[in-house]
């Protein structure tokens, strides 16, 4: 149906109160269907007796003779009827019936109960189109057989609306397994862009703000990663929210909404400038270190700056900019920049950096677990393999100390990560499994493998509450909700890992060691080498660090080594500082 198009009104057509020679004819087909059921049951119940019991069923006729059940798609008159009472029955109100006719009528009357009270319209008329069905006979996924695709239009009036919302629906009509003809029930039956799981509701809406200033008021233009990103600024963060409208939306299951408004009920108010956490120069600074390393090959780059003492995001940049947006929804293994939440979980066990950890060339736990140099060393201790990133090492330790759960408990007590973040732009949060995973799991868990999933923006918060001593949730709009973590780092465990994280530009076997020259200041940083497809594959490299109120961490897939290209990148920001 075209927007604006009056709804057809013919014989089909039910608006709610209207009697028609529609309704008549609903009426009828319902009083012959209501007779011939009390028939039928009548033989059911009295079998051969109900032939004595009527005395009008003759010897040798087929009354008695075996059911033939159709089979194939309904013919088009009665793909139409069926449709027709189908949509009666619905805009009329009556969502039993409804659901009666199609050929789940549980999920039906679930379904178009959830649209009469998540939307509540004034009125609802369903006409079917005219000119027959709209595909003819064809196969439709999930029903028995051949269906017939007809088409309809929908016109729903709304309280304080301007006009109608008007769109074009379609359903299957196939048949029971009885024969009978009945509407194949789907999601889509109520809108075509309704998919499993989802439900369209009312939800407040404004309007998209006049124009975005970085923290200083500086407006945010020429930076290409930010379009994407504040394109998805949550409904309820802007704004005042008397200024609100409504609109009709598609939400998931949890009740967020997926995608654009289907329908503005009422328009929100003109929207007002918004001022964002990012520093205009250090997002241009991270534009210019994730293009680079996009340069290299065209290998996907994402990068995210946090500032430690008000866990404001700084800075969000992807490479290439109008691609996946990986820096906060991306969900990929972050290597050894899990062993900082490792470390903190044996250090809150008891070990201290001094601790005897040896580092063997290979352990095994089912599977055998190597290190990205060949050789042993077995007078490490556990600060050593920190900077050097030993695997094997902490495997083999956390194995002895730590139980399966334990890496997920630090992670969330501590660290925040696991928690629902609500930065004010969509976000993915970051995921480590919890208690009962086989100890293969385990093992690979504890260095960033296994199926521990992270993304700039929660390994960036990781490095920013060490720096800091407290996790602070990110978020994009100063005026956000951070709830806090369970609990804060114990001051010796904070300068032990501190420390650590220091050493891995300092010490000589240290992964970033000499990547620090000309840096001042409170620095650490820890590097990750993923893998995450095929044996010879090339590793996803990252890289997490702080120099003083500075929090950065970058990821290049396939960029190789940590240090290889995720840490320049964030060394490059880091020179940049933080400047306020």
């Amino acid at each position: 149906m075209e927007a604006g198009r009056p709804p057809e009104r013919d014989h089909y057509a039910a608006q709610a109160g209207d009697t028609d020679s529609g309704e008549i004819e609903m009426r009828q087909v319902t009083k012959t269907v209501a007779v011939g059921a009390v028939a039928l049951a009548m033989l059911t119940i009295g079998g051969y007796g109900a032939y004595s019991l009527l005395g009008m069923v003759a010897p040798g006729s087929s009354a008695g003779r075996p059911k033939v059940v159709a089979s194939g798609p309904p013919s088009a008159d009665q793909a139409a009827r069926t449709a027709t009472a189908f949509l009666a029955a619905w805009s009329q109100g009556d969502l039993e019936a409804a659901s009666q006719l199609t050929d789940d009528p549980q999920g039906a009357v679930v379904a178009l109960t959830a649209f009469r009270t998540n939307l509540k319209p004034t009125s609802l008329a369903l006409a079917l189109a005219p000119g027959g069905p709209a595909t003819g006979a064809s196969p439709a996924p999930g029903g028995d057989g051949d269906q017939v695709v007809e088409g309809f239009g929908v016109t729903a009036a709304f309280a304080g609306a301007a006009g109608p919302w008007q769109y074009d629906g379609r359903l299957a009509v196939g048949r029971r397994r009885d024969g009978t003809p009945a509407v194949h029930w789907a999601p889509s039956v109520i809108h075509p862009l309704l998919g499993a799981g989802q439900t369209l509701t009312t939800q407040q809406v404004l309007a998209p703000p006049t124009s975005l200033t970085d923290r200083n008021g500086k407006p945010l233009t020429g930076l290409p990663s930010l379009p994407p990103i504040v394109a998805g600024l949550r409904q309820d963060s802007p704004g005042d929210p008397a200024d609100a409208g409504s609109a009709v939306v598609v939400t998931d299951a949890a009740g967020h909404a997926q995608g654009q408004p289907l329908f503005t009920i009422t328009a929100p108010k003109g929207g007002q400038p918004v001022r964002l956490t990012i520093d205009a120069t250090l997002q241009a600074a991270a534009e210019k270190a994730v293009q680079e390393q996009y340069a290299k090959g065209g290998r996907t780059s994402a990068m995210v700056a946090v500032e430690p003492s008000t866990g404001h995001i700084l800075a969000i940049a992807n490479a290439p900019a109008t691609d996946f947006d990986t820096a906060l929804l991306g969900a990929t293994a972050p290597g050894s920049t899990m062993k900082v939440i490792t470390a903190t979980a044996l250090l809150q066990a008891g070990l201290s950096p001094d601790a005897a950890m040896p580092c063997p060339s290979s352990y095994t736990v089912g599977q055998s677990y190597r290190n990205d140099f060949p050789d042993a060393r077995p007078n490490y201790t556990l600060a050593q393999d920190f900077a050097a990133s030993c695997n094997t090492a902490f495997i083999r330790q956390a194995t002895q100390s730590l139980t399966s759960g334990d890496l997920a408990r630090t992670a969330k007590d501590y660290f925040g990560i696991g928690g629902d973040w609500k930065i004010g732009v969509p976000s993915v949060d970051g995921v480590i499994p919890p208690a009962g995973q086989s100890a293969d799991e385990t093992a690979s868990q504890y260095i960033g493998q296994g199926h521990v999933t992270m993304n700039p923006l929660q390994l960036a918060s990781m490095a920013a509450t060490v720096e800091s001593g407290t996790f602070r949730q990110p978020v994009l709009l100063a005026d956000q909700p951070q709830p806090p973590a369970a609990r804060t780092l114990a001051p010796g465990v904070l300068g032990d890992l501190r420390s650590m994280m220091n050493a891995v530009f300092t010490d000589p076997a240290g992964t970033a060691h000499g990547l620090d020259e000309g840096l001042s200041g409170r620095l650490g940083g820890k590097t990750g080498t993923a893998e995450v497809g095929a044996t010879g594959t090339p590793t996803n490299s990252w890289f997490t660090g702080y120099r003083d109120d500075l929090a950065v961490s970058a990821e290049v897939i396939g960029g190789g080594l940590g240090a290889q290209a995720a840490a320049p990148a964030v060394v490059e920001l880091l020179r940049a500082g933080n400047a306020g």
